[in-house]
């Protein structure tokens, strides 16, 4: 079995990057085995590979939609048979699927691990031919881990009917504890353990405080392919269009965009139409854009497993890249505050357990394994809760087991208007029942021309004095002619309500489990802000150390070893070479220059420049630097 033939065929790489032989070896020697490889690493490749080897179909398991189809898109162009299986697919299309399957049509099927419990997937498994399982992104079956999911723990049920096949577990952030975690989780029989370290040589980090971000921002990206980092979606439009009033090649890619926006953005990116994306941070996950320069954090993030995975996506092909975070005291404020926000306290717990029990009118003794019609921000205005905590109230809750809530909860519906105020002024004498429900929104959500807006269905019905149908068809319309865009999340939001109800001082919560989940969190909250406000220890020391690696040497690519080793630099060197860089070009615009030099020097150089400009060897006109 030659693995490099195999690689080369269908990937046209001549060789491995370091460890995935190892894996898949592994793997295809019929191993539990887990990976840890760093953004960019190539675990994908770890398990679609074997997959090709082997007989049956591979099971993989991943947590986002955007990135079981870009795999797959990515899979059918090198003509490897694969398909996935998410909730934004009707039951035909489901059941066609797993038809499929079972005749063998795939070598790859990609799930989420909520859908691995509908009962229509569950009737079809025993009958798959199953090789391989891989779990992607393994950390979340962690309660230990930073982005822990309840439905991540049923996955071990799967090996009951195929106690033979190997399963193969991927991240590539995870601490000491989470790994061990994982193993246990998963039950992992034997484990193989490949772990790559977590240093990235070609990486330049660089923390800066500003209370200017936009400012800072602008100033910092250049011309080279780029990826900003925001945390919400209406901060990412605002980003996007303030760099692009700023003469910035740029586009924005989140959640709240239709699907074709989103595939438009990142068309444009990934071709370098768009040189800079500015974007929320699940954007990049399963990307394989290996030539990004730069990674921005416009927002500090809330842990270092986040920071380090999204810092990641800069230099995937080894060449000097840069990471840049900014922060100030909001920031601080933010991170801080997070940790009571996210793990309310008992009292806070049994408020909302009866403030739902009280929505959905479930009576105490009343029976589980029910469905109801859920819209959080009705309920969080019916009792007076705050939006923010409330959700971490419910999803806290939804781990013990209590309820299941479908994600259409957390992504209300949005719209924004795509047309000018003429244009509907026009429709209301062609259209007047079109025109009436326009005007009506104009006037509910003062936003809805700016950016994606969250609203209410049902209280548009409400105050428009609607039927739901009659509503949700002129939207449609709306939306068909271009007037408006029109983003629902399909399926309803929902609570699947798991147990008899009882009175809320009799509700049995694991506080213990909690207490534990509020310090790690907290622990993790820590790190973060000593890595961002850190001066004096080097970067990747905090990060190797952080994952559990000795980090003994400075890494010589940070702004803190930069900082340390500045008088290092030979200043007399580079006042000649400028010099004879501009007899050589004539004349050169100063981003130009500064780009020819490595990241962790660029600031000294800028120096210099300012320097040579004040003493008159060198001309600044128009921002091109010439001799005088």
């Amino acid at each position: 079995m030659n693995l490099e033939h195999t690689l080369k065929e269908y990937w046209g790489h001549g060789r491995f990057r370091p460890l995935q032989k190892e894996i898949i070896s592994s793997v295809l020697d019929g191993k539990d085995t887990l990976c840890l490889l760093p953004t960019g690493g190539g675990k994908s490749v770890c398990y679609q590979l074997p997959a090709l080897l082997s007989d049956g179909i591979c099971l993989v398991i991943s947590p986002l939609i955007a990135l079981m189809q870009d795999q797959v898109a990515r899979l059918h162009e090198l003509e490897i048979p694969a398909a996935c299986i998410h909730s934004g697919m009707n039951y035909k299309e489901v059941k066609a699927t797993l038809d499929n399957c079972m005749h063998g049509a795939y070598k790859l099927l990609y799930i989420s691990p909520e859908r691995l419990q509908t009962s229509l997937f569950q009737d079809y498994l025993p009958e798959f031919n199953i090789s391989l399982i891989a779990v992607d992104e393994a950390h979340c079956i962690s309660q230990w881990g930073h982005d822990f999911r309840p439905d991540y723990l049923k996955i071990a049920e799967v090996r009951y009917m195929f106690p033979d096949v190997p399963l193969l577990a991927l991240t590539a952030t995870a601490t000491a504890d989470t790994q061990q975690d994982i193993i246990k989780q998963l039950q992992l029989k034997d484990v193989a353990v490949f772990k790559q370290s977590f240093a990235r040589e070609n990486i330049f980090y660089e923390v800066q405080y500003s209370e200017q971000k936009a400012a800072e921002t602008a100033a910092s990206i250049d011309t080279n392919c780029s990826i900003i980092y925001s945390r919400s979606r209406k901060q990412t439009e605002t980003i996007a269009k303030q760099l692009e009033h700023a003469g910035i090649n740029i586009t924005a890619y989140h959640a709240g965009m239709t699907k074709d926006k989103r595939e438009e953005a990142q068309e444009l990116w990934m071709t370098n139409k768009a040189q800079v994306m500015v974007a929320t941070t699940a954007f990049g996950m399963g990307i394989d854009k290996p030539d990004v320069r730069m990674v921005l954090h416009y927002d500090v993030p809330e842990h270092p497993e986040a920071y380090y995975q999204e810092a990641g996506r800069a230099g995937r092909d080894g060449q000097p890249s840069f990471a840049l975070a900014l922060y100030n005291s909001t920031d601080i404020k933010r991170l801080l505050e997070s940790i009571e926000l996210q793990y309310p306290p008992e009292a806070y717990l049994r408020q909302v357990y009866q403030a739902v029990a009280e929505y959905l009118q479930i009576p105490i003794g009343g029976e589980p394994d029910r469905y109801y019609n859920f819209d959080l921000y009705d309920f969080c205005k019916k009792f007076s809760l705050q939006a923010s905590q409330a959700i971490h109230a419910l999803k806290l809750l939804e781990q013990e087991g209590l309820w299941t809530i479908s994600e259409s909860v957390y992504h209300p519906t949005t719209i924004q208007f795509l047309t000018d105020r003429h244009t509907l002024d026009a429709l209301g004498n062609a259209h007047p029942n079109l025109a009436y429900v326009a005007v009506g929104l104009l006037r509910m959500y003062s936003t809805i021309f700016h950016f994606p807006t969250a609203v209410r269905e049902g209280a548009i019905c409400k105050q428009l004095r609607m039927k739901a149908d009659e509503l949700l068809a002129i939207l449609g319309q709306l939306h068909q002619m271009g007037i408006l865009f029109y983003n629902s999340p399909g399926e309803g939001p929902q609570m699947f309500f798991h147990h008899y109800r009882v009175d809320s001082r009799h509700l049995i919560i694991d506080l213990d489990r909690i207490r534990i989940l509020k310090k790690r969190h907290e622990a993790r909250t820590m790190a973060m802000i000593g890595f961002i406000e850190n001066t004096t220890i080097c970067r990747q020391r905090i990060l190797l150390q952080y994952f559990g690696e000795a980090g003994d040497t400075d890494c010589a690519h940070c702004d803190v070893c930069r900082d340390k080793n500045k008088r290092s630099i030979n200043i007399k060197e580079l006042h000649d070479e400028l010099i004879k860089l501009i007899q050589q070009k004539g004349t050169a615009s100063t981003k130009e220059i500064i780009s020819m030099y490595p990241a962790h020097i660029r600031a000294q150089v800028i120096d210099v420049i300012r320097s040579m400009i004040d003493d008159r060897i060198l001309s600044l006109e128009n921002d091109h630097i010439s001799l005088p």
